[in-house]
C-alpha cells in the first residue's frame, strides 16, 4: 500500500499561517519557522496586552480625575477618600467621564467631598 503524504492539508496549514503573518519584515512573513515564532509571540503580546489595557485605562481615569480635582483645590486621594466616606459609589471611569464632559456635575461632587 502506498504511503499517504498528506501534502494538501499540510500546505493548507502552512498557507494559513503565512497569511496570518503577511506583511512582516523579512523572512518573518515568508519563511515557515520565523513566521510561526512571530505568530506565537504576537499571540502572547495580545494576551498580555488585553490585561494591560485595563491598567492603562485606570491610569488615564486617575490622571483625568486628578487634573479636574486639582483645579478645585483638592488632591486626588483626599477627593476619593471623601467620596468613599460620603458613600458615593461612582467608579473612576464614570468620574473621569464627568470631569471631561460635565464639569458642573463634577464640581458639585467636589463640593460634596469638601463638606
Amino acid at each position: 500500500m502506498p504511503r499517504a503524504q498528506g501534502s494538501v492539508p499540510s500546505h493548507r496549514r502552512r498557507r494559513k499561517l503565512l497569511n496570518k503573518t503577511k506583511g512582516r519584515w523579512g523572512g518573518k512573513g515568508n519563511l515557515l519557522r520565523p513566521a510561526r515564532e512571530t505568530y506565537e509571540k504576537g499571540l502572547t503580546y495580545a494576551y498580555s496586552d488585553r490585561r494591560r489595557r485595563k491598567r492603562d485605562f485606570r491610569r488615564l481615569w486617575i490622571a483625568r480625575i486628578n487634573a479636574a480635582v486639582r483645579m478645585a483645590g483638592m488632591t486626588y486621594s483626599t477627593f476619593m477618600n471623601a467620596l468613599k466616606k460620603k458613600q458615593v459609589e461612582l467608579d473612576r471611569k464614570v468620574l473621569a467621564d464627568l470631569a471631561a464632559r460635565d464639569p458642573q456635575a463634577f464640581s458639585s461632587l467636589v463640593q460634596l467631598a469638601q463638606q
